[in-house]
């Protein structure tokens, strides 16, 4: 049973103007929103202290926080984790001088006089020296897969594809960080280990999409590179819209049922799958027609007494249309 068909005519490239304003509005709020508002870290890159504890009933927030100010509290969040019954104290680095356990008993006994039936359930200290090394560590890690998927793709194809491809990335990295700033999604390094699988996501649907490209410039002789951009693209539609949804699948169920420890994780996966699969079938192809990508670049040197290619007519819906 063929649930998505093989020989679709969409003409996509006809839109790809329309789409790429789209993209610039949606990156332009979400740069708008990452220098506004900026990320909201975590402690993976703040530093300070997290305590995770459980209440027998759902307690008031307000009341939570009113005890840890009568105890000489100032700078610190209060916010349920999963259940409105788990409760997660956010204390930042130079607070208070106690770091780790004690203030962890601290904390435990203020929230105690209040609600004397509350256990710990997890503490975790993070120092300043720590989180700044893991945000320049991170940041790194993005930088150098940027650079290396370039040279590979120089290397494996050419090298209009290949800046074709890092642009789409990047366009993929800056619209989920957007997001992720103007929704204020908890930034960790689980978020930043979404984002890299998101780059690999993404560079593996273009990568199949530029290939197929790369074999029709070879084989059909005749079709302008926008003609052949939309036929690469439909050959390879059924592969990523089941390979997207069937993804999704999996990371809704993941965001829903998987706890509200990895739900930022959960979340960057599924902004990162859509967002990928929008611009593997537009940017990345409309980015490599922009920078000229042509026939001639990607036809290999022809051999004397070799076959000629294929002459094979490409359909009429393809068939000068406009750019």
């Amino acid at each position: 049973m063929e649930i998505i068909k093989t020989d679709t005519k969409i003409d996509f490239m006809r839109y790809r103007k329309v789409a790429l304003i789209i993209s610039a509005i949606v990156l332009l709020a979400g740069v708008t929103a990452l220098v506004g508002r900026g990320l909201n870290f975590g402690l993976d890159f703040t530093g300070g202290t997290l305590i995770e504890v459980g209440y027998p009933e759902a307690p008031e927030l307000a009341d939570v926080r009113e005890a840890l100010v009568q105890d000489g509290f100032d700078d610190f969040t209060v916010q349920t984790f999963g259940t409105a019954r788990d409760i997660v104290v956010r204390i930042p680095v130079g607070e208070v001088d106690e770091t780790g356990a004690d203030l962890s008993t601290r904390v435990l006994e203020a929230l105690q006089r209040q609600t004397p039936d509350i256990d710990m359930r997890r503490v975790e200290f993070v120092g300043p020296q720590i989180g700044q090394e893991l945000a320049e560590q991170g940041g790194l890690a993005l930088l150098y897969a940027l650079i290396g998927i370039l040279l590979y793709v120089s290397f494996r194809f050419q090298w209009r594809f290949a800046v074709g491809a890092v642009g789409a990335l990047v366009h993929d990295v800056l619209l989920v960080v957007g997001l992720l700033a103007l929704f204020q999604v908890n930034f960790d390094l689980t978020v930043v280990a979404a984002i890299l699988a998101v780059i690999g996501y993404s560079l593996n649907d273009t990568i199949v999409v530029y290939d197929r490209m790369r074999e029709n410039f070879r084989v059909k002789r005749k079709g302008t590179p926008e003609e052949l951009c939309n036929l690469s693209i439909n050959q390879m539609l059924g592969r990523t819209i089941m390979t997207s949804l069937t993804t999704l699948m999996v990371l809704m169920a993941l965001f829903y049922f998987g706890g509200e420890i990895i739900h930022a994780f959960a979340f960057t996966l599924i902004i990162g799958v859509i967002v990928g699969t929008y611009s593997s079938i537009y940017i990345a192809g409309s980015l490599a027609l922009f920078m000229g990508v042509s026939k001639q670049d990607l036809m290999p040197v022809e051999k004397e007494g070799a076959d000629q290619p294929d002459t094979e007519v490409l359909p009429e819906r393809f068939r000068n249309r406009e750019a």
